[in-house]
């Protein structure tokens, strides 16, 4: 069965799309801890992010470094912080989270309720 990401990519679920290429997709997380929290996954349905091969990976990370270019032109914050954890789903993946401090990448705490609307307005500015 294909992963959710998968599924998002195929357009079978909708999603906030922020990029894409013919390798990857970069999409807002719809539980975000802040503004502008973007994930980025390979088109290519690979578990792990370390099994991917060296050529997948290292056009993932320079795919991901223009997404989080935009995000940091468009979503006011110091940095873009990059996380890799990946257990809930079955597809590698990268979280670029717009952060003021090191407290924003506390995936524990409360995660922001946004409204489509805002969602969309966000996707627009960063996709521009």
């Amino acid at each position: 069965m294909a992963s959710i990401f998968s599924r998002i990519i195929a357009g079978e679920i909708p999603s906030y799309k922020v990029a894409e290429d013919e390798n990857y997709y970069a999409f807002l997380d719809i539980n975000p801890l802040t503004e502008g929290h973007t994930l980025v996954v390979p088109k290519k349905e690979i578990d792990y992010i370390f099994d991917l091969d060296d050529d997948t990976l290292t056009d993932m990370m320079l795919f991901a470094k223009q997404v989080a270019t935009k995000i940091k032109q468009k979503i006011d914050c110091k940095r873009v912080a990059m996380v890799v954890l990946g257990l809930e789903i079955p597809h590698a993946h990268i979280h670029l989270i717009p952060i003021q401090s090191e407290k924003d990448v506390d995936f524990h705490r409360e995660k922001l309720k946004l409204t489509p609307d805002e969602f969309k307005k966000i996707a627009t500015a960063i996709a521009e």
